[in-house]
């Protein structure tokens, strides 16, 4: 098989960059271990403007959130598959100097369009949240593994589920040559993978371990609580609750630790009792040291690249990002200094 570009890695990043190039009109084909992508099976998927504890909007928040919600609303018409969910998250505040500040930001130009209302006093008898909170819009999350499900579906003879061998590549003065499969180009999209290949190794990843329940809870509102966990209602009383965040541990499964940490915070947050703890799971997020994605060519090896590093935030970068990377691939369009792994060449 001949093709334009070979993605190694069927993620979220891998999924979408595929996508962009293909509706470009090139060949691809995408090699993934779908039982090995723990990060995106697992991920919250949450696409939120206002994050992290201080409550500030996320990094490039003006130019990711517009492309959002029409990138994955195209997906949804292209698989025919229903993945997006469009809701407003509530964030309470934790004190009343908190809620003075965000009285301030009501008014301030960089917050407007995202912020829904904000609130003086409790929303719900069974919420923590005397001081009130904030209602954020052009938030919500994206159903990863029905999104990937589709996007296998979409794909086609496009996708393959392989264990993908490294040391089989073999590059030729103009090819790289994997099995049957001749490629013009090569891009990495392999998550925490991508640290072990004789390619990227020299890449700052730091990698994040963070672990999830689904709980059964009888407290259903129409918007997402965020705030020390999230938690987002999948249906039937079901909620995804987390995560957690540790850079160790990463060689091992969930953990009691981890689960007791959740069930405090969500306690601390939803004056409901938790019926059943449905499951526990834990993913490998795909994070960099200075928290920005890692796209680009390597200096060294023709025709080899690299689409990669979203960590906990994929939801949000890639619509705008596998834009980015498409346009180098196809164009030579330059990529922003903070994401081009140019910044990291003077480590090799």
């Amino acid at each position: 098989m001949k093709v334009d570009f070979l993605l190694i890695g069927g993620g979220l990043a891998g999924m979408s960059l595929g996508y962009q190039l293909q509706k470009s009109g090139k060949k691809i084909l995408i090699l993934d271990h779908q039982s090995g992508n723990q990060s995106s099976q697992i991920a919250a998927g949450l696409y939120n403007p206002v994050t992290g504890r201080k409550m500030v909007k996320t990094w490039l928040a003006d130019q990711l959130f517009p492309q959002i919600e029409p990138f994955y609303q195209e997906l949804e018409q292209k698989t025919g598959r229903s993945f997006l969910r469009p809701q407003k998250i509530y964030r309470p505040f934790l004190t009343v100097e908190e809620q003075n500040e965000w009285m301030g930001h009501s008014s301030d130009p960089l917050f407007q369009g995202y912020l829904d209302g904000l609130f003086q006093s409790s929303q719900s008898s069974f919420l923590n949240d005397p001081f009130g909170g904030v209602m954020l819009t052009q938030s919500g999350w994206l159903d990863i593994p029905t999104f990937l499900e589709g996007m296998r579906t979409f794909f086609g003879d496009r996708y393959r589920d392989v264990i993908f061998e490294e040391d089989k590549l073999i590059k030729s003065d103009q090819f790289w040559y994997y099995e049957n499969i001749e490629a013009n180009e090569i891009i990495f999209c392999t998550g925490v993978h991508a640290a072990q290949s004789k390619f990227f190794s020299y890449l700052p990843f730091a990698p994040v371990k963070g672990e999830i329940l689904e709980v059964k809870q009888d407290f259903c509102p129409e918007f997402i609580v965020n705030r020390g966990v999230f938690r987002v209602h999948l249906g039937q009383n079901v909620f995804r609750v987390g995560s957690t965040y540790t850079h160790f541990d990463l060689d091992q499964g969930p953990t009691e630790r981890a689960k007791d940490e959740i069930l405090g915070r969500l306690e601390s947050l939803v004056q409901v009792p938790v019926d059943e703890v449905v499951s526990h799971k834990f993913g490998i997020r795909p994070a960099t040291k200075d928290r920005k994605p890692f796209l680009g060519k390597h200096p060294d090896f023709s025709g080899v690249y690299i689409f990669n590093g979203f960590g906990a935030k994929g939801v949000s970068l890639v619509p705008y990002f596998s834009l980015m990377m498409r346009d180098f691939l196809l164009n030579g369009s330059s990529l922003s200094p903070e994401v081009d792994i140019a910044r990291y060449f003077d480590y090799i």
